[in-house]
């Protein structure tokens, strides 16, 4: 559960700061057939492409802490959580988005609980490692 743990916020991480810096560098063009949507969304979402960037390297932190801090953990699957949950308000206000938004919207739905459960592995298991004599 520990490599699970520290494998998968690594890869969250990453993958968050590449989607940031994606979306930072690729403006309009980064979101699925809104390439003409103007300069507006356009700053948008290289602002938010910047945020979620930031937000994947705090993903990368926490694995690199020793242990995983689980409130951490629990904090950045909530934010996470939040986004998916905003999805599905936008749903049911505006309708059914490009359907590359809809796969987004269940990883965001699903991943979360995932984290939630491996959220103190890193924690428990440091309570039963037996530590180092001290001279």
């Amino acid at each position: 559960m520990v490599r699970a743990l520290r494998v998968f916020a690594w890869v969250m991480g990453a993958a968050c700061v590449a989607i940031g810096l994606f979306h930072v560098i690729g403006g309009n063009a980064a979101i699925p057939g809104e390439a003409d949507a103007g300069a507006t969304l356009d700053s948008l979402g290289r602002f938010f492409g910047a945020i979620f960037a930031g937000y994947g390297l705090v993903w990368l932190w926490a694995a690199r802490q020793d242990p995983v801090p689980a409130h951490v953990v629990r904090w950045l699957a909530a934010v996470f959580l939040l986004g998916g949950v905003g999805r599905l308000l936008s749903l049911a206000v505006h309708g059914w988005p490009h359907p590359f938004q809809v796969v987004l919207a269940v990883i965001e739905l699903v991943l979360p609980p995932v984290w939630f459960w491996l959220a103190d592995a890193d924690e428990r298991a440091s309570s039963v490692r037996p530590t180092a004599p001290t001279p």
